[in-house]
């Protein structure tokens, strides 16, 4: 197959950037997916190079694209196809680099996935992986043979990568999750820890296995030391785990309807009946007795990809059970998950299913599941970087019939998660604050337990919330809309509400630090450097605006609400 193959399907709908004769008439060896800077390492003579450009950012100089396509002509690349999804094109510095260099380029539209252009390769020169002729691969034709029979029996992934790299002399071999999470290993592997786990994902010797997964499901194949393994052995290897991993898919699809009609049922204005309800859960592998927890999060709005972030966070977490659906009322991005004890028919094994299992024996407590989860959200974050991934978590709902106030509160959870504002402190970080407010140190604090929660989140972007975080009156109001916070604190604050008018600005001043010195008078005024005269006129002119008499305590939390929701 030659490089001018790939333009004459119309199935691909791929454009040719730059090119001519000499460079399209290439024949063409074998496919690589990339995202790293220099995958010289990783090419073979006459491969086609798929990247979605990950790597390149619009502030990168020329430099950066030139090393990259020295790279691929170094290692003698047939041609390179640039995915358009992650920066709505291809860089032009990317295509004057190819010309220099001698490279074709195309572009693949967003509707055209990375694996139908491998599938097309594949399918023209090798066909089925159990057909292929021996010539093209690395991997024997034996060991090809009994990794096709494993698939077909739906082996497990240990034994599926101990019997892909037997050949080799079983070194330490890894696959693991877009977060760290341990797939599988050789027994020559040593246990990783999450956080090691999550760094060996940088390394040049890991390989993503499916190039068209979602961020938060991909999973990568890791070799600490590769020894002498082909680069081209360790990607048929990949390969092989791919189909592995989309047999998977196949039984996580059903789980996730299952779960969406368990959700469904709780979704409704009334409770639903005690026994659709328990034949709802038991469908999803989860005991008809509680406790149960619920979180809602809202991420990418296309494709599965808040729902894989929801099921591989979850996969983190030990000895309970999960379901992870839609919800039908839900909005586009946004995924549910029901967390509770497994029937007892459920196996202690490790799923990666929708509805699953966690890895390991414990049970963890409500207050595990939202420390381990809040601990991992910088990580899951970082997946996709460029779409904020936020999550809200409810307390422990006793019994199936407590499922829908559990939903209502993880629902009301990620609202305040959304809204930008870190619970306890009443604002947005890096918003100006009306000068002379003052916010007690330390206060409201996720949960007050130092876990990585909403208060010390260092990218305010993403934030999980858990509703035991609205411990005060401004972290209770970020779960109110936002719409509804606007028009209540225009009703309350009246004419006041005009940002326009500087008097009515200066009256707001005064009164924001009037409530924030418990209405002292004198503090006040030292706080304002004014007279407190002027002070006492100030709060007058408030009170007369927007009918308030602030020496009642109810009148004073009306105003503070209504500054709060400004």
């Amino acid at each position: 197959m030659h490089v001018e193959d790939l333009l004459r399907l119309e199935s691909l709908d791929l454009t040719l950037l730059w090119g001519d004769g000499p460079q399209l008439t290439r024949e063409i060896s074998g496919v690589t997916a990339t995202d790293l800077e220099d995958p010289g390492r990783f090419l073979q003579h006459g491969e086609l190079v798929l990247s979605g450009l990950v790597w390149w950012a619009p502030a990168d100089d020329e430099a950066k694209a030139e090393r990259f396509v020295a790279a691929l002509n170094g290692a003698g690349a047939a041609a390179l196809l640039a995915g358009e999804e992650t920066h709505g094109g291809v860089p032009e510095v990317l295509v004057d680099a190819c010309r220099r260099h001698g490279i074709a380029i195309l572009s693949v539209p967003v509707h055209t996935s990375f694996r139908a252009v491998t599938d097309s390769v594949y399918l023209r020169q090798w066909g089925d992986l159990s057909r292929r002729p021996a010539a093209p691969y690395a991997l024997p034709e034996n060991v090809r043979a009994e990794l096709s029979r494993l698939l077909a029996d739906g082996t497990d992934p240990d034994t599926l990568l101990t019997r892909a790299v037997a050949h080799l002399g079983t070194p330490p071999a890894y696959v693991l999750s877009a977060t760290g999470r341990t797939i599988a290993r050789t027994p020559t592997a040593g246990p990783l820890s999450v956080r090691r786990a999550a760094e060996a994902l940088t390394a040049t010797t890991t390989l993503s296995v499916d190039p068209d997964a979602s961020p938060y499901g991909q999973w990568h194949l890791h070799l600490p030391d590769p020894g002498e393994a082909p680069p081209r052995m360790l990607h048929e290897i990949a390969e092989v785990l791919a189909q592995h991993r989309r047999t998977r898919l196949r039984a996580e699809t059903r789980s996730r309807a299952a779960a969406s009609d368990l959700l469904a049922l709780i979704d409704t204005p009334s409770n639903p009946a005690p026994a659709p309800l328990r034949r709802a859960l038991q469908a999803c592998g989860l005991a008809d007795q509680g406790p149960y927890t619920v979180i809602t999060v809202h991420g990418p709005a296309d494709d599965d990809g808040a729902l894989d972030a929801l099921t591989e966070a979850l996969r983190h977490l030990t000895g309970c059970g999960f379901a992870v659906g839609s919800l039908p009322t839900g909005e586009p991005g946004e995924a549910t998950a029901l967390i509770g004890a497994r029937t007892p028919t459920a196996t202690d094994t490790a799923t990666d299913t929708a509805t699953g299992t966690a890895t390991g024996t414990a049970t963890d407590t409500a207050a595990d599941t939202i420390a381990t989860l809040k601990n991992l959200w910088v990580t899951l974050q970082s997946r996709s970087a460029n779409v904020p991934l936020h999550a809200g978590v409810s307390t422990p709902a006793a019994t199936p019939q407590d499922l829908k106030g559990a939903l209502t509160q993880a629902r009301y959870a990620l609202t305040a998660a959304r809204s930008g504002k870190t619970p306890g402190t009443g604002h947005t970080p890096g918003a100006r604050h009306t000068p002379g407010t003052r916010h007690t140190p330390g206060a409201g604090q996720a949960g007050g337990t130092g876990e990585a929660g909403a208060a010390e989140d260092p990218s305010p972007a993403a934030r999980i919330t858990a509703i035991e975080d609205l411990t005060t009156l401004d972290a209770l109001l970020t779960g109110i809309p936002a719409d509804v916070r606007t028009a209540f604190g225009i009703h309350a604050l009246g004419p006041l509400a005009d940002d326009t008018n500087p008097s009515y600005r200066m009256l707001l001043e005064t009164l924001d630090v009037f409530l924030a010195h418990n209405g002292s008078w004198a503090r006040t005024a030292e706080a304002l450097h004014l007279h407190v005269n002027t002070v006492h006129y100030r709060i007058q002119r408030v009170e007369i605006l927007t009918g308030r008499d602030l020496a009642r305590l109810d009148h004073k939390l009306d105003l503070k609400a209504a500054l709060l929701c400004r």
